[in-house]
């Protein structure tokens, strides 16, 4: 039986995500190993990124995903699914554009399903801009609630979601996603910080790790000093990793959120991390730190859905559209993991 291929979403039409799928494709799709690959979105737009990325590669346009195993070798295989926007190719690179919004929107909903239906083995996505979405009325303020939404079966409550970034050197975990600070702190609850505590552990194992060790972020500086600077972790953050230890999780904090990752990063032999993963209560908390570490390798993850989704570490890059100026490392890295996790 011919192995299932990844699937991979063009992102918003207006910025790097098709150049840098194209040329991912082109370093990757060999690899050994490797499942195929077959790039969902509107053709036209994929021709004009195998010009952007500098390559000369013939489309090969399939009736569906699963054809991507007998497309000819250095052919692009290209499936585009019904109901995108006409003329998509022609709206202006770098710019804002609802149609560009409503297409990355439709090729994600498409890729979700065929996975969904078992004729992918996962999902690797270009990225989003989140304006073009609003402009395009999509009701999501990004990838990981669209996910959560197109994974939830109708009347069936949501699965609880999170985003991971991670690298070589560190993983993070979020509580809280895309919501203004103000709101999430009111987000940060126990039964947040346990939900995020367990579903981390469950995707490390994922990864291979048979015991992971995880460590919690405080909120406040120094973890709230003992409640000087706040209390939410006496309050909510201390009793969900009290929750977690007494189900056997190696969950342990809440530390001072200016020094955990420095403990956690893994970059031997001078310095071995003494943690897999750190699960961080907001946003930037955790997405700094592995941002500082180099946006060509990082590779965001959304854990807890039922099927495997990673993406490039950076945005749609409006400024640098088909100067072949964009950098396919992130991307490649999403190729990679998204086969390493799509193997359990």
């Amino acid at each position: 039986m011919p192995m299932l291929p990844l699937l991979i979403t063009q992102g918003d039409a207006c910025g790097i995500g098709p150049e840098i799928a194209v040329a991912a494709w082109a370093a990757e799709h060999a690899a050994p190993g490797l499942p195929p690959l077959c790039l969902v979105g509107d053709v036209a737009v994929w021709r004009r990124a195998v010009q952007w990325a500098g390559l000369d590669l013939p489309v090969a346009v399939l009736d569906a995903p699963g054809e991507a195993a007998a497309v000819p070798p250095r052919c692009l295989p290209v499936w585009q699914p019904p109901g995108l926007p006409a003329d998509l190719a022609a709206e202006p690179p770098g710019r804002i554009s609802a149609k560009a919004g409503a297409a990355a929107a439709r090729c994600i909903e498409a890729a979700v399903a065929r996975v969904l239906a078992g004729e992918g083995a996962g999902l690797v996505t270009a990225p989003i801009h989140k304006e073009a979405l609003h402009a395009a009325g999509v009701p999501f303020p990004g990838h990981t609630e669209m996910l959560q939404a197109l994974a939830t079966p109708p009347g069936a409550a949501p699965p609880p979601v999170r985003m991971m970034l991670a690298n070589e050197e560190l993983r993070t975990v979020l509580v809280t996603i895309h919501v203004s600070l103000r709101r999430a702190l009111d987000l940060v609850t126990a039964q947040a910080v346990l939900e995020t505590v367990r579903i981390t552990q469950a995707s490390l194992r994922r990864f291979g790790i048979a015991s992971p060790r995880i460590a919690v972020a405080g909120l406040n500086p120094h973890a709230g000093e003992g409640g000087l600077f706040g209390d939410e972790e006496l309050r909510e953050i201390a009793p969900a990793i009290a929750a977690a230890r007494a189900e056997g999780i190696d969950a342990q904090g809440p530390f001072a959120p200016d020094t955990v990752f420095m403990r956690a990063r893994h970059a031997p032999p001078a310095h071995p991390g003494e943690f897999d993963a750190v699960v961080a209560m907001t946003h930037d908390h955790g997405l700094i730190p592995v941002k500082y570490l180099g946006v060509e390798q990082g590779v965001n993850v959304t854990l807890g859905l039922p099927f495997v989704r990673t993406s490039p570490d950076h945005g749609t890059a409006f400024d640098i559209v088909g100067q072949r100026r964009a950098d396919a490392s992130s991307m490649r890295a999403a190729l990679r993991m998204a086969w390493q996790l799509s193997r359990g």
